[in-house]
């Protein structure tokens, strides 16, 4: 009796046993269908709609080795008046962004402090005018008083020689005795040294008196040489146009001061054009003086070429200035106008549009979709020039995978999208 129930109990263990593995294999089993079924429907990357990104094919053409810039016009010269003298405004006989005449008076501005600064050195100059004129009165008589003084002393010379002359035949005769003759020969010698002490001393001060003109004369000379300046200095209170062209930035007010070096206005060159244009740093190593480039407007393709790049970047771009081949068409001061530079000949590439996933990756890599076309995975990829709207594409990409251009601000850190 005992041992049948023993035998019973042990029965139900046997069956209890197989009972619980299977509910445990069952369990693991519905685990199993859930998570597949959750891996199926959960999002497998960043979610991000479809109408809030650009998906662009890689494409394979012609890339064009051209840069498309806004340029802006400007004047092809300008001329920069500036204040050269402290006044006061007169008059203003001038509008602003009016054409005007090389030579043409533009403001008149007034001195009181150099207008007597000119008086007084006017003044100054009148003086030693009056100076240099009595010193050559006084040269002047010097001279006829030497020239009267060597006249008489050459007629002395001429007389007392013919006297001894004489002297000597009568002496000859014995009409003479020697001392009388002795006494005749000494007369002639003075006379003859003075003759030549008269000649030395006329020469010296007529040289003394020379030099003392002509240090009053450069004196004189130097003092005309500043009242000019000065004279010159107060025409610049008479503002003029230095060249023609068109008047800009004039706004002085009559009554107004004015400091020297202010400027005062600016002349634009008229018809005559050159355009500005800043560019992408990325394209300065390639951008030379002399490199061609077109500009179509009113219809007609304008030839221009690269006058002059200034390489200094700000804000990611450098600047370069444009000048026409030929006659300029006619534009207005500031207006804007989209220019192309030539750098090379068009080539066969693969192409991806220049958007802004470039600005956010450096071209380094892209979200490129997989063949389902809703999802994107990180890939590593090679890109070389940009021009024209295109980016040349040499590694990472096959022709007709899409990729996603458009920035990648939102999910720049994901390694993968869902695109619904």
């Amino acid at each position: 009796m005992t041992v049948a129930l023993t035998s019973g109990a042990a029965m139900d263990r046997r069956v209890a046993v197989p009972r619980r593995w299977s509910l445990t294999v069952l369990a693991a089993l519905a685990v199993l269908a859930v998570a597949a079924l959750l891996a199926h429907h959960w999002p497998r990357g960043v979610v991000v709609a479809r109408s809030s990104v650009e998906i662009a094919a890689a494409k394979t053409g012609a890339f064009r080795d051209v840069i498309v810039g806004r340029a802006t016009a400007q004047p092809l010269q300008s001329v920069l008046l500036d204040a050269t003298e402290d006044g006061r405004v007169e008059q203003v006989l001038v509008k602003d962004g009016e054409r005007v005449e090389a030579g043409q008076l533009l403001v008149v501005l007034s001195s009181t402090q150099r207008a007597q600064e000119l008086m007084a050195r006017s003044a100054d100059a009148a003086q030693q005018m009056a100076n240099l004129a009595t010193f050559r009165a006084g040269l002047m008589q010097a001279q006829a008083q030497l020239r009267r003084e060597l006249t008489q002393g050459e007629f002395e010379l001429e007389r007392v020689s013919r006297l001894h002359e004489r002297n000597r035949e009568l002496a000859a005769k014995g009409f003479l005795s020697p001392s009388a003759l002795e006494d005749s020969a000494d007369k002639l010698a003075l006379a003859q040294r003075l003759v030549t002490q008269a000649r030395v001393d006329s020469r010296e001060e007529l040289a003394t008196r020379e030099q003392s003109v002509q240090a009053m004369q450069r004196a004189v000379t130097d003092i005309d040489r500043r009242l000019a300046a000065m004279r010159t200095a107060s025409e610049g209170l008479a503002v003029r146009a230095p060249v023609a062209g068109r008047l800009t930035g004039l706004t002085l007010q009559v009554g107004e001061s004015v400091r020297s070096g202010l400027r005062i206005a600016r002349l634009d060159s008229l018809g005559r054009f050159k355009l500005s244009v800043r560019l992408d740093e990325f394209h300065l190593a390639r951008v030379r003086e002399g490199l061609p480039g077109t500009l179509v407007h009113g219809g007609r393709e304008h030839a221009l070429h690269v006058a002059r790049i200034d390489p200094q970047v700000k804000d990611g771009r450098f600047s370069v200035e444009l000048v026409f081949d030929a006659d300029p068409p006619a534009l207005q001061v500031g207006q804007g106008l989209d220019v192309r530079l030539t750098l090379g000949e068009p080539t066969q590439a693969l192409l991806l549009p220049d958007s802004g996933f470039f600005s956010d990756t450096g071209g380094a890599w892209a979200f490129v979709l997989d063949a389902d076309g809703r999802h994107a995975q990180r890939r590593a990829l090679q890109l070389g020039r940009r021009a024209d709207g295109v980016i040349e594409v040499l590694g990472g990409l096959q022709p007709g995978e899409q990729v996603v251009v458009s920035p990648y601000r939102a999910f720049a850190a994901a390694s993968s999208l869902q695109i619904d």
